[in-house]
Order: C-alpha cells, then structure tokens, then sequence
C-alpha cells in the first residue's frame, strides 16, 4: 500500500466519558453479552486467557476462548469463568483458519442466531504467510459480515491483515446490519498496516488513525457501523474517522508486554455489554490506563506487569462509576 500523506483532517474531539448503564436487579448472565475470543498459539499460551480474564472483569457475562487444541486444557486453566473450544490447528501449533471456519461454522457460531455478541481476535495467534493471513482475515471478517458481529482485530489479526496486503480493500459490507470492526494496533502494528515506518506513525498518531478508520469503513455506513482505530502508546487515539478522543490515563509502567491483551479485552466486554463500539472504546481505554495509574501507585511502574491490570481492573471501575 502506498504511503498515507500527511493532512489537516477535520474531526469532531470527544472530551467526556461514555455511561455504562447500571444493571437491573432481576439481571441475568444473558444480558451482558457473549463474548467469543480467538487466540492463542503453541508458545502463547497466556494471551487469550489474559483477554478472556480481561472481558470478565469488565462486565461479560459469558466468555469463550477458542484456541489451538494442543493447548487448550492450559488455556481454560488460566481462564476458569470461561468457557473453551478446542480448534484444529497446524504443524506450528497456530489456530488452522480454513479448517476452523468449517468447525465455528457447525457449531453454529458463525449463523446470526447462534453468533457471539462479540469477537476479540489476535493475541498470540502467530504469523504466517500470505496465504495463511488471507485465510485468517477470511475467518475473522466471516464474523462481520456473516454472523453481523462485531470484531476487535489486535495482535497477530493486525499483523494477518498487513501480510494479506488487503488494508483499505478489507472492510466489513456496506449493509448496516454488517457487523463493525474495531482496529487496536500499537505504532509498530499501524506502520505494517501501511507500508511505512514507526517514527513516521508517531510523527502524526492522530493523521493515521484518522485516515485508516476512513480507509476501513465503507461510504455510506452509518455512524455506529463505522470501523473504530485504537491507536496505543501515549496518549492513546480513538476514532471512528469523524470523532476523536485522545486519551489521558495510564504511565510508561504499562510498556509490558501482554498490556493490549488485556485492553482487547476490557473493549470487548464492554461492546458484548450493547455499547457502541466507538463508546466501548473510549471508556475501554480510559479504564485500563486508570488500572495501570492505581497498579503503578501501588507496585511501582518498573514492576507492574500485565496481570497486574486485570488485579486492578475492579478498583478502576469503582474508581470510574464513582465520577458519575
């Protein structure tokens, strides 16, 4: 893909914080949305369970982590409240997406009526070459644009997209029925997406994000159905390609790896909960940074660690309802 150029956009900044609504008293598990997590490889074992454990802290009520099957006993051991689904895999212990499409599909899971609230897919899944990322995007986007779910692509799914040379051309379809995307890539992740370098990613973090959710994001499709870009690192962007918010929470104690796992996440419990995926976004983001700041104050940044954000995650959403 040729190199984006710099240029003034025009977007509307978003200052305030998005509600999640109190539970009603009579509430059952049903209402806070299934969360489906694909993940996971021999070697990378923790992410998908660290994203599981992320969405359950932030309100899913249900969570499935599907994963390659030599290590899925391991992976329900780190993830205890979730529920798993052994997928067929590859030589190299990575998640076989064709064979795995066939096997969601007869599980009924990829059918609007059996279809998750939510997809998160990415961490640890591994690389592959072309062809092998072709496939992978097949899989994940089979979710938007056939069980109309909504996916948050991170990790490993960002990576896929890049190696598949599809940026701009691979988006959800225009019917608004059509499940969205949400993009979560760090600047390293952002710059495979385009072709360029990291430093030149971080010389206009909000020009990228801007333009890749327009890029992703057929004309005509309403607000809501628009593709939202969760660009990380400092200062973290959200957009949808009209709106901005540039968050203000978290501190370097976070550059550890397995962190955007556990935003991946909070995200999508949050959007598995009805929350508009630009919404979820935002307060998603606010959340875990403000779960990192309360980890740091009481472990110090040079010790935290990424399990150390799913500890906090409770005291961080008291912390957030009590601003209400």
């Amino acid at each position: 893909m040729s190199k984006v150029v710099t240029e003034r956009l025009r977007v509307r900044r978003i200052r305030g914080l998005p509600r999640l609504e109190p539970r009603r008293r009579e509430a059952h598990k049903g209402e806070f949305g299934r969360v489906l997590v694909i993940g996971g490889s021999r070697g990378m074992v923790g992410a998908p369970a660290m994203v599981s454990n992320a969405a359950l802290r932030s309100g899913a009520g249900l969570v499935t982590v599907a994963c390659p099957r030599s290590i899925q006993l391991t992976v329900a051991g780190l993830c205890p409240c979730a529920t798993s689904i052994a997928l067929p895999e590859n030589d190299d212990g990575c998640v076989s997406p064709g064979e795995s499409q066939q096997y969601l599909r007869k599980l009924g899971l990829l059918d609007a009526a059996g279809a998750p609230s939510v997809v998160a897919a990415g961490p640890g899944l591994g690389h592959g070459d072309r062809r092998y990322s072709e496939a992978m995007v097949g899989l994940l986007l089979a979710f938007a644009e056939t069980a109309r779910t909504p996916v948050v692509l991170d990790a490993d799914a960002l990576n896929a997209l890049a190696t598949s040379g599809a940026v701009g051309e691979t988006r959800p379809a225009s019917d608004s029925g059509t499940g969205s995307l949400i993009l979560t890539p760090h600047p390293g992740e952002m710059a495979r997406l385009h072709g360029v370098s990291t430093p030149t990613v971080q010389a206009d973090r909000e020009g990228y994000a801007v333009r890749t959710a327009r890029m992703m994001t057929p004309e005509g499709r309403p607000r809501e159905g628009q593709t939202v870009v969760v660009l990380k690192g400092a200062g973290t962007v959200v957009t949808d390609g009209e709106r901005c918010c540039v968050n203000r929470t978290g501190n370097p104690g976070m550059a550890t790896g397995g962190s955007g796992d556990v935003l991946t996440g909070v995200i999508a419990g949050l959007v598995g909960q009805g929350m508009s995926t630009f919404d979820a976004a935002v307060l998603g983001v606010h959340v875990h940074g403000l779960a990192g700041d309360l980890a740091a104050k009481g472990l110090g940044q040079i010790s935290l660690i990424a399990t150390d954000l799913i500890d906090f995650l409770p005291k961080a959403w008291q912390a957030t309802r009590r601003r209400r």
